[in-house]
């Protein structure tokens, strides 16, 4: 399993380039260049010890976003160029990272049904400052990997439904208003067994 460097800084940082990306994502709906807060954090771990997964939940100040995201050592080779990348940035540990859309990376997709198939259950996020979000697999159906749908969701809803056919969910708890604030529950993905995609949805 990958291994957590407490402490390590990232040039540039989260906060640097993840607003300009969000603002120009289609399930984005706010205007403009958001201003956006942490609100929690999970990670899965890569069996391989090679790729860093981790999901960052943050608030636009109206609504709170899901965005998975996988650290890399060099580009994905399966992928164009830019296909999914976030950002490229130096970490003070492991050296240049890329890190991308957790959507497009197979690593982070083969990680979230596992979590679904097995019941398991996130592990927490070294970052500080925020309440400990948790994503927990639920499964519902037979799951064969290779024809799965996972529709993520994107703007996340307090205890939304999860809609017809579903061989699997992911369950989220986060705390929207901080720490200190009343918990909220509701889906972050829903798995259906049908040709294999991955779509972002608004909520």
């Amino acid at each position: 399993m990958g291994k957590v460097h407490v402490g390590a800084t990232l040039v540039p940082h989260f906060r640097d380039f993840l607003p300009g990306w969000v603002a120009r994502q289609a399930w984005y709906q706010g205007s403009g260049t958001p201003a956006l807060r942490p609100v929690g954090f999970f990670r899965f771990e890569d069996p391989a010890g090679q790729v860093g997964i981790e999901t960052h939940l943050v608030s636009d100040g109206t609504g709170v976003y899901q965005i998975p995201m996988t650290y890399r050592g060099a580009p994905i080779p399966s992928l164009d160029a830019a296909s999914g990348l976030i950002a490229k940035a130096e970490h003070s540990v492991l050296g240049t990272r890329w890190i991308y859309d957790g959507t497009v990376d197979p690593v982070w997709r083969d990680e979230l049904l596992r979590l679904v198939q097995t019941g398991g259950v996130s592990n927490p996020s070294a970052k500080r400052g925020v309440a400990a979000a948790e994503a927990r697999g639920h499964p519902l159906g037979t799951i064969a990997p290779e024809t799965a749908t996972i529709d993520l969701r994107r703007l996340l809803a307090a205890d939304a439904d999860a809609g017809p056919e579903v061989a699997g969910t992911v369950a989220g708890i986060w705390f929207p208003d901080g720490p200190d604030s009343p918990a909220a529950t509701g889906l972050l993905a829903v798995v259906h067994q049908a040709d294999c995609r991955i779509t972002s949805v608004g909520s």
